[in-house]
């Protein structure tokens, strides 16, 4: 019987096969747009074109069988979406590359892939329960915030393009808010389960809505300083943002409390307001949000907005369906291929493209809110709901930004930007989603049981 209980249910081979269709359609079309953009640019199909396709293809074939081998009842949609953004990022990096931007490189960006396919599978094969995580709560958040601030310490830190958000040794350097952003999101986590039932309790009503008591806002008042002391010292509007709003996301979904995101919200507005005031470099980054066409605006170090314009008129040059792939001019765009990847993709693309992408997050972004919803326990509740908030998050925050709804933060496209810190790092966030999928998936035990003893009685 104990052996009959151990087996698990196999999944049914349709979906598996399905899901290997689906990594097969995005790397197919991946290459289809790489011989796209060299019959536009050059009139013949690249020369690396297997190369690049076979790279790509190898590396989610590897990360497929990992998946199905220690993740068997994870979501089959996650990873081909993944690796269709993945892929068409690289793409367009080729594409800025062929056009001799420089700094672009598609061959780092396929090497970088593979990296953090690596990482997603060692993530897999060691974490096999995302709950053992919960027992690392507070070292998560120590780490996270470690992490954080180690770009604040003298000899180590680096500052580029006027922000202190790198950490260098010799040649190479590492943007360590990227990988704090995920181990604060565990710490959260593991902080709002232990912690919910006192957080969510009401104190005063004010008109509709239902206060928390003044003695519980400890935690948010605790985060907002921390997310100011980044954006002020580090001049980090990116990972400020991207660390409250998540904080305050995540204690929604453990509490139901609507008056903690009000809170969020006027505590942020009002400290955002009060740094523009004392500080010059955030009262430059809205100066330029309010009026980006001013032409005393183009040269500043900081907060200059010769790109996020180039930006705008790329995406307008682009209109509703694109110049094509290979046709546009993405090279005149400054970091065309980091932090303004989004708008040269739209020049070529068109408001259609832009769509299509913005529609592939969204449905990364539900199956991760699906995992949450399914999930048994508090604790892969909200770390499925966190890392989906986190992922969603970000692309609004930099989409919002090159388009100038909100300021311009510096935080890249996820998947698809040149850079090796933000794509290891959510590698390693899709291998955490996939992880609490599988778990929020599989039948519970008494299930597999019965199913092993209805295969015997068939046999």
């Amino acid at each position: 019987m104990s052996e009959m209980a151990a087996t698990p249910v196999p999944l049914p081979a349709k979906r598996r096969g399905a899901q290997l269709l689906m990594l097969a359609l995005a790397v197919g079309i991946v290459m289809f747009a790489y011989a796209n953009v060299g019959l536009a640019m050059d009139g013949k199909v690249p020369a690396g074109m297997l190369t690049y396709g076979l790279g790509l293809g190898g590396f989610m074939l590897a990360a497929y069988l990992v998946l199905a081998k220690w993740a068997p009842w994870a979501d089959p949609l996650i990873l081909p979406l993944v690796t269709l953004v993945n892929g068409i990022g690289l793409v367009m990096i080729y594409r800025i590359e062929a056009s001799k931007a420089p700094g672009a490189s598609a061959t780092n960006q396929l090497i970088m892939t593979g990296v953090g396919v690596v990482l997603f599978a060692i993530t897999l094969i060691v974490l096999r329960d995302q709950r053992a995580l919960q027992r690392l709560t507070y070292t998560a958040g120590f780490v996270g915030l470690f992490l954080l601030i180690s770009p604040l310490i003298p000899g180590l830190g680096k500052s580029v393009n006027g922000s202190r958000i790198w950490i260098g040794f010799g040649p190479a350097t590492i943007q360590p808010a990227e990988l704090a952003k995920i181990a604060l999101v565990v710490f959260f986590a593991g902080y709002l389960v232990a912690k919910r039932d006192v957080l969510a309790l009401a104190g005063r009503r004010l008109l509709f809505i239902d206060l928390p008591r003044a003695r519980d806002l400890g935690p948010v008042l605790i985060t907002w300083a921390v997310s100011l002391g980044v954006l002020v010292l580090q001049k980090d509007l990116g990972s400020s943002l991207l660390l409250f709003g998540t904080f305050i996301a995540m204690l929604y979904i453990a509490t139901q409390r609507t008056s903690w995101v009000l809170i969020g919200i006027l505590l942020f507005v009002g400290g955002a307001f009060l740094a523009g005031q004392l500080f010059d470099h955030v009262q430059a980054r809205f100066e330029v949000w309010l009026d980006p066409s001013r032409q005393e605006f183009f040269d500043r170090e900081l907060g200059g907005s010769a790109q996020l314009m180039q930006g705008l008129f790329a995406m307008g040059a682009g209109g509703i369906l694109g110049t094509g792939l290979g046709e546009g001019h993405p090279y005149l765009i400054p970091l065309s291929f980091s932090d303004f990847i989004f708008p040269a993709t739209g020049e070529e693309l068109g408001l259609t493209g832009l769509m299509a992408l913005l529609m592939v997050y969204a449905l990364i972004v539900e199956r991760g809110l699906r995992t949450s919803l399914a999930a048994r326990d508090p604790f892969t509740k909200l770390l499925a709901g966190g890392l989906s908030f986190l992922l969603a998050w970000q692309v609004f925050i930099i989409v919002g930004g090159v388009t100038n709804l909100i300021p311009l933060t510096g935080l890249v496209t996820p998947f698809m930007s040149q850079g090796g810190s933000a794509l290891l790092a959510n590698w390693i966030l899709i291998a955490l989603l996939v992880r609490t999928s599988d778990a929020a998936r599989q039948p519970p035990p008494q299930a597999i049981q019965n199913e092993g003893l209805t295969q015997v009685f068939q046999r």
